[in-house]
């Protein structure tokens, strides 16, 4: 076990009214942001011996690249089935990774126990950005850093995810919710990471999503935690037909191919470092 992890490590928190990352096969459509990872890992330079913090692990893809670069590595994530996805993945190639169950408002870890801390679009999901922060920032060492990535706005991807919020908030008759931070926004980053004395840089990407058709496409996302749970409630309203041709029809309104699917997915890196 990593000496920076408690025996005992403290107990999370859990949030409601999250989406439970547990249910589908997240597995299968974590492939595809593998080249995010990449560009994520290389922005932090890790070095061999640091210890190493993979925030919303999920299948563990940024942990187990930090643990092939020689880092000592801890990874938290609230769902304990893509926990255990990475421990195999981990055990298969002979890692030595420590799975934790936690959420980036409640990082089961102590103070300053990092030197670095990496999320692969994960903690720009936490409903509470300034905890999500403060967190952040506790269990960093003084000369650490903060590396993550967050989605740019736009793109059939995008557009479609965002039209399927829309159409569960309309089927349960809920309230539109206040605009989400900003998590790709320098001027919103400086702000939220300045109470921390932390300078903020972005970095931009783009990264593709590809299938043979935009029907492939909606097909290889069905399994997505989102997908399952947003596709589950429009169901029981009998609208899954019809937000299902919606949805294809952004697709296939946003496809960048003229004969399979392509989607452009714009996002930034960001590093916070003290001063």
């Amino acid at each position: 076990m990593p000496d920076f992890v408690p025996a005992e490590p403290i107990a999370p928190k859990t949030t409601p009214g999250v989406v439970d990352w547990g249910a589908g096969e997240y597995e299968r459509s974590a492939p595809a942001l593998v080249p995010a990872a990449k560009a994520l890992v290389e922005a932090a330079h890790l070095v061999p011996g640091e210890r190493v913090l993979d925030l919303g692990c999920g299948t563990g893809t940024v942990a187990l690249m930090a643990a092939r670069a020689g880092a000592v590595t801890v990874a938290v994530d609230p769902a304990a089935r893509l926990l255990e996805v990475a421990r195999t993945q981990a055990m298969a190639e002979g890692l030595d990774i420590k799975l934790l169950p936690g959420e980036a408002a409640s990082l089961p870890l102590p103070d300053g126990a990092l030197d670095a801390v990496l999320s692969n679009f994960a903690v720009i999901f936490c409903p509470d950005p300034r905890a999500a922060a403060q967190e952040m920032v506790r269990v960093l060492a003084p000369d650490g850093r903060i590396c993550f990535t967050a989605w740019l706005p736009g793109g059939a991807v995008g557009q479609m995810n965002q039209a399927a919020g829309e159409m569960v908030r309309a089927a349960l008759g809920a309230p539109a919710p206040p605009p989400p931070f900003a998590w790709h926004d320098a001027a919103a980053l400086a702000t939220l990471f300045a109470a921390h004395d932390m300078t903020v840089t972005t970095e931009p990407h783009e990264l593709a999503f590809t299938a043979a058709s935009p029907e492939a496409f909606m097909e290889s996302s069905s399994t997505h935690p989102m997908a399952v749970t947003g596709v589950g409630v429009l169901r029981r309203f009998g609208q899954g037909e019809e937000a299902r041709a919606r949805m294809l029809a952004i697709l296939e309104e946003g496809n960048e191919s003229a004969d399979a699917f392509v989607s452009t997915g714009r996002f930034v890196v960001v590093t916070a470092v003290r001063g």
